[in-house]
């Protein structure tokens, strides 16, 4: 896979570029037809025409995407969107497929995650400008844009920010109140409330903690939030092995069938969720995604917090994968492309898709709305999100094989920590040793 990442970045062959100029003709031609390559330039267009809009959570968001599209369609009638859903588990490749052979949209929904393997084959247009010249200069989330505009690579905006979906510290609050524990808002009161409430006789345990797939990413949220260690780069060297993370880490994954049960080790997202909700765990941490699983099963007798902080308040966290729309290159229809990303990201569209979605907004009116603050983790998220003592560690998105380094690469060997078989500083100098490495080869390419 990274050898493949690196090709797609250099010098296309001299025949697909003749194909993707005639294709770029065809569809200025008659009009957009989707049939665009990471080569073209596209073209700015008279506003009007057809547009096609890939949605990069097909199925899930699909009901409030085409209410925000007949709402467009109503105010703009001269532009119609042509809505593709995409499942989120096949979106990259379809993004890969389309920008080498042909038949990009006009808009796409592309997060932080996937962000930088789109940016780096050209595929995307810089949105620095328009932003500043839209009714969105000044309404987005500073926190959301940096996080964007560092995913990206190039310090440019190659995606709007539409939302986040912040980490949260789920705990059962009927649990708590009869243990007489304090909501776990520190570390210190996540550790004593995981030791007071586990009864491994009784199969009670305080934590559940994540040792499948998607461990990597909440490991380094409770490294970096109990750290206090606020930048992922010290120089041109990463931080995850300095010690005070290895003393983190270890504290971290020395939960594991103490106050967690042994079947921890192969949790994914689902798994752990399910394992939650059957109602003998204190807390799980995942993020407001799973919000709905939570209240069918427990019926309110839950809260969601976000990570705990140090005990002097400050919040350390890294970052979360913004999701966001981008506008690609090839588009020969990006002024009209543009109005509808406008449009999508506006107070009342963006207010609208995060309720559905449970997510924080990444228009700040939105965020004030008044579903926010009555929906107490998402309220509570926007809180720390924008909070003056919350300082945000931002995960290298951009490398090209951050997400093999941080998910294929060694999920395995955290499972190897947990199971005693591999220290946490071992495994940490490992996995530095590949981000510096990659983080030399990036800088050396760009």
């Amino acid at each position: 896979m990274k050898s493949s990442i690196r090709n797609r970045t250099g010098r296309r062959a001299a025949p697909a570029a003749v194909l993707a100029s005639v294709l770029a003709l065809a569809a200025a031609a008659c009009g957009d037809n989707g049939s665009g390559s990471a080569g073209d330039k596209g073209g700015e267009g008279s506003g009007k025409g057809t547009i096609t809009f890939w949605d990069n959570n097909g199925g899930v968001r699909t009901d409030v995407w085409k209410q925000i599209i007949a709402d467009f369609e109503k105010k703009y009638p001269d532009i119609e969107v042509k809505y593709v859903g995409v499942p989120a588990a096949g979106v990259q490749s379809k993004y890969d497929t389309a920008i080498q052979g042909g038949g990009l949209p006009d808009v796409g929904g592309i997060g932080t995650a996937m962000l930088a393997e789109v940016a780096a084959q050209g595929a995307l247009e810089p949105l620095d400008d328009r932003i500043s010249g839209s009714s969105l200069d000044g309404r987005l989330n500073a926190t959301f844009l940096e996080s964007v505009k560092a995913a990206g690579g190039t310090g440019r905006t190659y995606t709007v920010p539409t939302s986040a979906n912040n980490g949260t510290l789920w705990y059962r609050t009927d649990l708590f109140a009869a243990a007489r524990l304090d909501p776990p808002t520190t570390w210190t009161k996540f550790y004593a409330a995981a030791g007071k409430l586990t009864d491994r006789g009784r199969n009670r345990f305080g934590y559940t903690i994540r040792g499948g797939e998607g461990s990597i990413a909440q490991a380094l949220d409770a490294m970096y939030g109990q750290s206090g260690i606020t930048s992922f780069w010290k120089g041109d060297r990463t931080t995850v092995n300095d010690p005070r993370n290895v003393a983190a880490l270890e504290k971290y994954a020395g939960l594991y069938k103490k106050d967690t049960p042994s079947a921890d080790v192969n949790n994914d997202f689902t798994k752990m969720v399910a394992q939650w909700d059957s109602g003998t765990i204190g807390m799980l941490s995942h993020n407001l995604g799973s919000y709905a699983d939570h209240e069918k099963a427990l019926k309110g007798r839950f809260k969601g917090v976000p990570n705990p902080t140090l005990d002097d308040g400050t919040r350390v966290q890294v970052s979360n994968p913004v999701d966001g729309l981008a506008l690609f290159r090839s588009s020969a229809h990006k002024a009209a492309a543009w109005k509808f990303i406008e449009f999508a990201a506006s107070h009342e569209s963006n207010s609208r898709w995060n309720r559905v979605a449970g997510q924080v907004p990444a228009n700040t009116e939105a965020a004030r709305d008044a579903w926010v603050r009555a929906s107490e983790p998402t309220k509570l998220a926007a809180e720390a999100l924008n909070g003056a003592d919350t300082k945000v560690v931002q995960l290298p998105y951009y490398l090209p094989d951050w997400n093999t380094l941080s998910k294929a690469d060694n999920e395995p060997n955290f499972q190897k920590v947990l199971l005693g078989r591999l220290s946490a500083k071992e495994f940490l100098d490992t996995l530095a040793d590949q981000l510096d490495k990659a983080q030399a080869d990036w800088k050396k390419n760009h």
